[in-house]
């Protein structure tokens, strides 16, 4: 004999009635209980409260490749556009977001799933027997189906919530690749900032070793004191130290290269090259434009929408549950013979269950996703006003640090002529050497605080690009959302 398998209300003679019932579901199964409004709009200010550090674009291409996300184009560096691909490739923290991706796209497709029928199969053969008994065999085959109608719209919101959650962990993954090319970035120009110090001090040391020389030539004809000759030693020795540290840090930085783009700092290098300290011209968006350009203000919005239907989901317990189910099966005394046999089976069927009591369990979990609503909307309004804050901060940092540029960079020119001239003059007798040490302190301190000036220039427009996004677009921003 088949097994069968029948719900508590069962239709034999009327599939009519259960067709109506299916009818009557799918229509139903429309309905969704989560509030139609996820949040309030973001209040965003209509322009920024520092000047855009530049009017505009030096290309039409270089706007392009920005808008494009390849925004480390703008900086014309052969070599940091080489490492940039290798970090997509390779930068373990850029896989593992990929992996999350995928991972959520899945989960997705386990919810849809239950959207649709399940169809199941079943084939048996039973042989059995006992000492006073004789030998039988039994065969059967069995085709049940069954579907539970989204009536309240449940496992709908499910779907859409999970849906959600997959957009979030695309911009999750658009946020690790742009932190990922900024870090290298940002280590990229310190290293090159690094090389062109190393230049300067190598030049300096150079000027030292040749004026230690002079000083100990004065010495031993007796022009000068021996202290003069002490003083040119400590300045060449302080100015060797700085070096050494300076290659030091240069070794870091390139250590924290090798790391995001996936290799062992042990088989990686990067040869000392000339720096380019070019400072590309970056448009500042308005704020509302901001709102779909980062990762993460798009994913704290996704998490928005995901808790939203959560409280669908939640809402959805209190009504009952309707579920159909179908069943059609043969049994005979071999296989061969199943489906020739006239013992042929069938049953209809429909359930509706809900739930009586609970202990208010189920509102408390409507309760439960009203709150991570809420905090989800609390965090995604700290995250937008976060972005907004970051870009008026490298706005402002862009513009002084402008000024201070060109102040820093008079300075240093003055500080090389006083050098020169004090060294000049030691030469001829008419000052002491304390004079061209402290000139000569002064010239290195004023040419390395312009480097470094360069180098802050550079990233505060590198931190301006990540903070405006990267000029990466949601992927879903002209997608309508689930209704």
């Amino acid at each position: 004999m088949p097994h069968r398998i029948t719900s508590p209300l069962h239709f034999p003679n009327k599939p009519r009635a259960l067709l109506l019932c299916m009818v009557v579901a799918s229509l139903l199964s429309a309905c969704s209980l989560a509030p139609k409004t996820a949040m309030e709009p973001m209040p965003a200010p209509p322009s920024w409260k520092n000047v855009p550090a530049a009017a505009g674009w030096v290309s039409a291409d270089a706007a392009r490749a920005w808008s494009q996300g390849q925004w480390w184009l703008l900086f014309d560096d052969p070599v940091l556009h080489g490492l940039i691909e290798r970090v997509e490739l390779n930068n373990q923290n850029i896989k593992a977001a990929v992996a999350n991706v995928a991972q959520a796209q899945a989960l997705l497709r386990q919810q849809r799933a239950d959207l649709f029928p399940q169809l199941g199969a079943q084939l048996g053969q039973q042989r059995s027997g006992g000492d006073n008994l004789t030998a039988s065999n039994a065969a059967s085959f069995n085709l049940n189906a069954s579907w539970a109608p989204d009536l309240w719209g449940r496992v709908g919101d499910a779907v859409a919530a999970q849906s959600a959650s997959v957009q979030l962990s695309q911009a999750d993954l658009a946020g690790a690749r742009l932190n990922a090319q900024a870090s290298l970035a940002q280590a990229y120009f310190a290293l090159r900032e690094a090389d062109a110090e190393l230049a300067l001090l190598g030049d300096i040391i150079t000027g030292y070793e040749r004026s230690a020389r002079i000083t100990q030539n004065r010495y031993d004809v007796g022009v000068a004191p021996r202290t003069d000759t002490f003083q040119a030693e400590s300045t060449l020795r302080s100015a060797q130290a700085s070096r050494v540290a300076l290659q030091r840090d240069r070794a870091g930085y390139e250590h924290a290269i090798a790391l995001l783009v996936g290799e062992a700092p042990a088989g990686f290098a990067l040869t000392p090259a000339p720096w380019a300290d070019a400072f590309p011209a970056v448009p500042a968006e308005v704020p509302s434009l901001l709102l779909l350009r980062r990762p993460d203000v798009a994913s704290a919005e996704r998490a928005v929408a995901a808790a939203n239907l959560q409280i669908g989901v939640a809402r959805s317990a209190w009504f009952p549950s309707l579920s159909l189910s179908a069943n059609a099966g043969a049994g005979a005394n071999r296989l061969n013979d199943l489906f020739s046999s006239p013992n042929l089976l069938w049953s209809l069927g429909v359930a509706l269950a809900q739930t009586v009591f609970d202990g208010g369990a189920r509102d408390a979990r409507v309760d439960q996703a009203i709150a991570a609503n809420a905090a989800a909307v609390a965090r995604y309004r700290q995250v937008a006003l976060t972005a907004m804050k970051e870009v008026e901060d490298q706005l402002s940092a862009q513009s002084t640090l402008a000024e201070q540029t060109v102040h820093v960079q008079a300075a240093a020119e003055v500080a090389a002529r006083i050098e020169q001239q004090m060294l000049n003059r030691y030469q001829a007798g008419l000052t002491s050497y304390t004079d061209v040490v402290t000139a000569q302190a002064s010239a290195l301190s004023a040419r390395r605080s312009l480097l470094q000036l360069q180098l802050q220039r550079q990233q505060a427009a590198l931190s301006l690009i990540q903070a405006l996004g990267g000029g990466w677009q949601t992927p879903w921003a002209d997608v309508p959302g689930p209704g």
